[in-house]
């Protein structure tokens, strides 16, 4: 038995854990259900080229973050980048954002923009996402990138999309910004992802790779768990393992956790996982044999046309991302349930047209499933997340992390959701904290 058993070794977890330590806390165990550790923050290697689990980016706002990555890596590991991002509609590269920078679209879209701006209701007080558009961009914008848009890149109505996650993603604009960036052929600094941190070499496995070297204790992998029992605080695992905790944190996406909580008499977790959605992304990845294929950072895509959302380049983040003289691609597409029949080869094939990309020049293609992506912002959301992770509280289960708390989250608040729920664990009358001599022996499984 562990007083604190951590689930899930993504950043979060692996967050968890080290403030644990540093806090001289070692009664605490870590389970990860895969061999490797990281999550969703890894990367693979396959014939010299290093791909991550689609595009991740280091965005550091919060003073401890920063002191945090300068003290486990050093800022000298990583490439600072300014974002060079683009939409690419109606056969032209425009640049990103799209509301800002309409210059070189035809003249009917641009008018169609301008006037919906003008015109749009800006009194009503919207209930979704569709509502929330119209009000503050207008009719134009809404037809000729945002709906279509959030609807490949979600897979979900907008309609039925709530827009409390739009706060620092979607950057507001003025009727002054959209004739500037109508009449002239230059971006302004708009955005969270304007500049962002990436690491020089070994792809964005460096963040969880450094934490790991940190930890003093080993963390148990090939741990899947398929049971929490309310009643007898325990977890059981596919490999066998039943281990009992006092306190149980858990970084797990918050539908397979309440799927597998055994409710006792007074609690009704279960049917929730029902409730929770997301969708889910086929990220696929070409190793090219062109030098400087794209000097862009990212594109996405609107329009129908295109089977992917967005395609990115990260020989752009790092040059040791691809061997030397090499490029790299990856592509985006989304879905809820079954992924589309033949999606996959649809949209490597349109990339490969798209770039005018031919068989001799694809040195390699690699495809990562991710079953969960975007969570879901639907009404059943806003109603019952709060109070189901308040409820999970009261059992001692602090399901946190971007998918224990099933929400948008960057690699920082990964880390500080990790260091703040175990100032709240080491909190509970139930944990007894007594600082123990620090392990000497480093074991790893």
């Amino acid at each position: 038995m562990a007083q604190i058993v951590i689930l899930g070794a993504g950043l979060t977890g692996l967050s968890a854990a080290y403030h644990l330590e540093k806090k001289g806390f070692f009664d605490y165990k870590l389970f990860e259900k895969e061999n490797k550790i990281g999550g969703l923050c890894k990367s693979v290697t396959q014939d010299g080229f290093t791909f991550d689990f689609t595009g991740h980016l280091l965005h550091i706002n919060d003073p401890y973050f920063l002191e945090f990555i300068k003290k486990i890596i050093g800022l000298e590991q990583f490439n600072l980048v300014t974002r060079k991002s683009f939409i690419y509609s109606h056969d032209i590269h425009t640049k990103y954002p799209f509301q800002i920078n309409l210059y070189g679209l035809p003249e009917k879209i641009i008018t169609d923009c301008i006037e919906g701006f003008i015109r749009r209701k800006k009194n009503i007080h919207p209930k979704n996402y569709y509502q929330w558009v119209l009000k503050h961009f207008g009719i134009g914008f809404a037809n000729h990138f945002f709906f279509p848009y959030q609807q490949k890149i979600f897979a979900y109505d907008p309609r039925k999309l709530t827009h409390s996650w739009t706060g620092r993603f979607v950057p507001t604009t003025t009727l002054g910004q959209i004739i500037r960036g109508a009449t002239i052929d230059k971006a302004e600094t708009v955005g969270y992802n304007a500049q962002f941190y990436y690491p020089k070499k070994g792809g964005i496995s460096l963040l969880a790779q450094k934490i790991l070297q940190q930890l003093l204790l080993p963390i148990q992998k090939n741990f899947c768990a398929t049971k929490i029992d309310l009643q007898n605080k325990t977890v059981n695992f596919a490999n066998g393992h039943v281990e009992q905790f006092e306190q149980l944190i858990s970084t797990i996406p918050l539908d397979t956790l309440t799927k597998n909580i055994k409710d006792r008499s007074s609690t009704n977790f279960f049917p929730a996982h029902k409730k929770l959605l997301c969708n889910s992304v086929i990220n696929f990845n070409l190793g090219i044999a062109r030098k400087n294929l794209s000097k862009k950072s990212w594109i996405y895509y609107p329009e129908k046309k295109f089977p992917f959302y967005r395609i990115g380049f990260p020989h752009t983040f790092s040059q040791k991302m691809a061997p030397t003289d090499y490029s790299s691609l990856y592509g985006e597409v989304s879905y809820i349930g079954k992924p589309p029949q033949k999606i996959l080869p649809k949209a490597i094939d349109a990339a490969k047209k798209l770039f005018g990309l031919t068989k001799k020049e694809i040195k390699t293609e690699a495809v990562l499933h991710l079953k969960h992506a975007y969570v879901i912002y639907n009404q059943w959301r806003e109603k019952n997340l709060k109070q189901l992770l308040i409820s999970l509280q009261t059992e001692n289960i602090h399901s946190v992390g971007r998918y224990g708390a099933w929400k948008y989250a960057s690699m920082q608040e990964a880390i500080l959701d990790g260091k703040q729920v175990i100032e709240t664990v080491l909190k509970k009358p139930s944990v007894k904290h007594i600082v123990q001599k620090t392990p000497t022996k480093r074991e790893r499984l």
